[in-house]
């Protein structure tokens, strides 16, 4: 008994549809153990599932691996740039940093530079101050007392202008220790000069003139204490500022307000020399039985009254003449009444032809040049022949100019 072949249709061959796989068996294998079991039913055929075809391993060179190499060179490629680019824009950027700093640096240093040397010229300015002042009183020459008092309130003024100056300054914050001394040094200086100026009347005359000598004497101290301050602590200050900072700036001035305190500090010392003082003084009597005095009544600029308690302002385009309204306190008729004015270490001078017993009298003094900003205005007045009482006879403003 013959058994057809189940793989085939008819007895033509037919190329199996799956390719491969079934090739790899021959036709006998699958009819031997066919024909060895004739005449007996078949009850099952097994097959063993094909073995899988390995893929081949791709070759090198081949297209895929090709491309992936080409892709791989353009990443590292691009990553090579970038980190190019970084790197040049870190430089940039830390360039910039140098610049801006060595910008900054050069503007500190330059506002260092600065402040010294504003530094330097008002200490050079305030030793030709106590030159002239201290000389005055050494040898007043032929000076009046009036005149002498009024150089007096002049120096007075030049103080306070200053300590305006220093307390005006622009300061660096490096220099902030610096400034604070400094400023102490001319509170100083022209506390001391306020005190002298209003106690030498009153020493060039008879009643309290001892005591206003001591006091006078005592202020001399502050004077050369405030010289010590400044050449010990404020200078120093300043020029180690300068060097840590790397500025560049001449090595501030000594102080030398005060040249020779030990000739100033005692009363004897200052009794000497405000006895070289000549002219008219208050102990000239002229013996008329009569009772002689004058003293500031009031003091006006442009129709502003000033008070010496507190800052006066004066609006711009003010004529800057100032009014002196002094009163005669006395019983008898004076006449050639002198008036000062003292402002920014000029002074200036009038006088009032005559003043009745009980009246007033006014002397008119323009301001030339004309001040600007505040100033400190010493108004004084002449004592009269026989005149004993001088206190009332000075005044100190401080007026603003718009």
């Amino acid at each position: 008994m013959e058994f057809s072949d189940p793989y085939k249709t008819n007895n033509d061959p037919v190329e199996d549809p799956f390719g491969d796989p079934l090739d790899e068996f021959d036709q006998g294998d699958i009819e031997e153990p066919l024909a060895a079991e004739a005449g007996s039913d078949v009850t099952e055929v097994s097959e063993e599932p094909p073995p899988r075809r390995r893929r081949p391993a791709a070759r090198p060179g081949s297209s895929r691996g090709g491309r992936g190499g080409s892709g791989g060179g353009e990443r590292q490629q691009l990553l090579v740039r970038r980190g190019i680019a970084l790197g040049a824009g870190l430089l940039v950027l830390i360039l910039l940093i140098f610049a801006v700093r060595g910008c900054l640096d050069a503007r500190k240093n330059r506002s260092l530079e600065e402040y010294a040397n504003n530094v330097t010229q008002i200490v050079n300015e305030t030793n030709t101050l106590g030159k002239s002042f201290f000389e005055r009183l050494s040898d007043p020459g032929e000076l009046s007392v009036t005149e002498f008092t009024s150089e007096i309130q002049s120096d007075r003024s030049a103080m306070d202008g200053f300590l305006s100056r220093v307390e005006k300054l622009d300061t660096p914050g490096d220099m902030s220790a610096a400034q604070d001394s400094l400023t102490l040094v001319y509170q100083l200086r022209a506390g001391a000069m306020n005190e002298i100026a209003d106690r030498m009347s009153t020493a060039l005359g008879d009643e309290g003139a001892e005591a206003a000598k001591r006091q006078i004497a005592g202020q001399m101290e502050v004077l050369a204490a405030a010289d010590v301050l400044y050449n010990r602590v404020t200078r120093h200050q300043v020029d180690n500022t300068i060097a840590s900072n790397g500025a560049s700036s001449p090595a501030l001035p000594r102080s030398t307000f005060l040249d020779n305190p030990a000739d100033w500090i005692s009363a004897d010392a200052v009794d000497d020399a405000l006895g070289g003082v000549s002219g008219t003084t208050s102990t000239e009597d002229p013996n008329d039985g009569l009772i002689h005095g004058t003293g500031i009544s009031s003091v006006t600029i442009g129709g502003t009254t000033l008070s010496p308690d507190v800052s006066n302002t004066i609006p711009a385009g003010t004529d800057p003449t100032v009014e002196v309204t002094v009163q005669n306190q006395g019983t008898a008729d004076e006449s050639d009444v002198q008036v000062s004015v003292s402002v920014n270490g000029t002074t200036l001078e009038g006088s009032i032809p005559s003043i009745s017993a009980g009246s007033t009298g006014t002397a008119s003094i323009p301001l030339t040049p004309a001040p600007t900003g505040e100033v400190t205005l010493d108004v004084s007045v002449e004592g009269v022949p026989g005149e004993q009482l001088l206190d009332n006879n000075e005044a100190s403003y401080t007026v603003s100019f718009g």
